[in-house]
This record gives structure tokens, sequence and C-alpha cells, in this order.
């Protein structure tokens, strides 16, 4: 089989991963609780987040003798992702706050 479509087909599984959890992670009941609203943001957080780190990573050279190939790619978009989850966690950037906020008032306007 060729490499090239293995790994195309790869990426395409990969990205539709990404979309499904950016996807859950913002469904949420009519009238959810504010905790649920924070994880929610903080969730998306990280995805963004993960996003915003993946071109930093396209850059880097692997070594020949043990890097490379299709496993490295795979595991390198899940360390990416547990990247931003950390860093979301971690306080992140700001923007779980912001969106919870918003998510609160949008949330309040409807009742």
């Amino acid at each position: 089989m060729d490499n090239s479509l293995i790994s195309a087909q790869l990426q395409a599984a990969q990205n539709r991963a990404d979309a499904s959890s950016v996807g859950a992670a913002v469904k949420l009941p009519a009238h959810a609780s504010k905790t649920q609203i924070e994880k929610t943001a903080r969730d998306f957080e990280g995805m963004f987040l993960s996003e915003m780190l993946k071109p930093m990573f396209e850059g880097i050279k692997t070594d020949g003798m043990f890097g490379g190939g299709q496993a490295e790619d795979t595991y390198r978009g899940m360390l990416i992702q547990e990247y931003g989850k950390s860093i979301a966690q971690a306080g992140g950037i700001g923007l779980a706050d912001e969106i919870a906020q918003e998510m609160l008032k949008l949330q309040e306007a409807k009742k």
C-alpha cells in the first residue's frame, strides 16, 4: 500500500477526531450549571491551544535512526492535544474565562 495514501487517511482520521472533540466540547444542556460551563469553556480552550501549537511542531525534524514514520505523526498529534489540555488546566491564556462568562450571559438571557 502506498505510504502517501496511508498518511492521507491518517491525517483525515486525525482531523475528524479533532472536529468531533471540539463539537463534544460545546454541547451543553439548555440550563447548564456554572461548573459544566466552566469545564466546557476550559475544554474548548484546550482544543484551541492544541490547534495553535500544531504549526510549532510541524517544523521539528525527527532523527532518522529512531524517529519519523506514521506512529510518530500519530503520537505527536496526541501529545500536542495533551499539551493544549495541560496549558488550559494550568490557567491557559484567559480564553476559557471569557467564554464561560459569555455562555453564562447567554444562558441568563434565555431565561
